[in-house]
């Protein structure tokens, strides 16, 4: 990326005294089935990361627009490092070409948000936070994660599903900049269509009907949560299909957080 995004250039000069600069934010994030299930079981939240989570709703009635875009940062660290690395690895071999090209496309999604957004962040007086080590394999539970296409693929659809959520949760917390907004939609909008585009390689359909979480286990049901409700009420699935639900930090927190080591 040039040292400098144009969209930088229009960032009202009154927000850089009204953000919070933190030094670390929130950090986020099959095979078989079994190994979906152990992967997404929310166990213990570690102490560290506790403690962040604690510091943002103690601090503010909402977080600010520096820690929104460092939650952002850690999802788009996740997403980048897991394609890298399965691009990398065997797992890329067992992909049919379509499957590939695809992948390498949203790799270069995901590094490409991960470059916008440490540029963004020093130019609001924030820090961008460390990149946390993760373990795609969380903890052992689906070792082969990056040399089977089909824990690969399950896998990717997870992150992608709950990235579009965790955006969308975000969207009224960076609404006081409408170029900080806008920002956030136009990266929004292509995580929708990484998820879209996951979700058919594996057979499904590109939208989330009701809550279901397709051929995915229980455990994953957490990311789907939600998503039968139009505004807090049951609808059609029809309905529910049109309109996607957002997912709160916390929310997001426990279900990527067996994914950071």
């Amino acid at each position: 990326m040039d040292q400098q995004h144009p969209i930088l250039e229009t960032i009202e000069p009154d927000v850089l005294t009204r953000v919070v600069s933190r030094r670390e934010a929130l950090r986020t994030g099959a095979s078989t089935s079994t190994a979906i299930a152990a992967g997404l079981a929310m166990a213990s939240v570690p102490v560290a990361l506790a403690a962040i989570a604690r510091d943002v709703y103690a601090q503010a009635t909402t977080p600010s627009i520096v820690d929104v875009l460092n939650f952002a940062l850690t999802l788009e660290y996740l997403e980048d490092e897991f394609y890298r690395t399965g691009l990398a690895g065997a797992v890329a071999s067992t992909l049919s070409a379509p499957e590939l090209n695809a992948i390498q496309q949203v790799s270069k999604h995901e590094a490409a948000h991960v470059q916008f957004l440490t540029a963004v962040i020093p130019s609001l007086g924030g820090t961008p936070v460390v990149k946390p080590t993760f373990d795609f394999t969380a903890a052992g539970a689906f070792p082969d994660v990056f040399s089977n296409r089909v824990t690969f693929l399950a896998l990717a659809q997870t992150f992608e599903d709950t990235g579009v959520r965790a955006y969308k949760g975000q969207a009224g917390n960076v609404a006081s900049n409408a170029t900080v907004l806008t920002a956030a939609l136009q990266i929004h909008s292509v995580e929708a269509r990484h998820a879209a585009q996951i979700r058919r390689l594996r057979g499904q359909n590109g939208w989330i009907t009701n809550n279901e979480r397709g051929d995915l286990p229980p455990q994953s049901q957490a990311t789907y949560d939600g998503e039968e409700a139009i505004n807090g009420s049951v609808s059609s699935p029809a309905a529910t299909e049109a309109f996607d639900e957002p997912l709160t930090m916390e929310q997001v927190l426990a279900i990527a957080d067996p994914f950071i080591a």
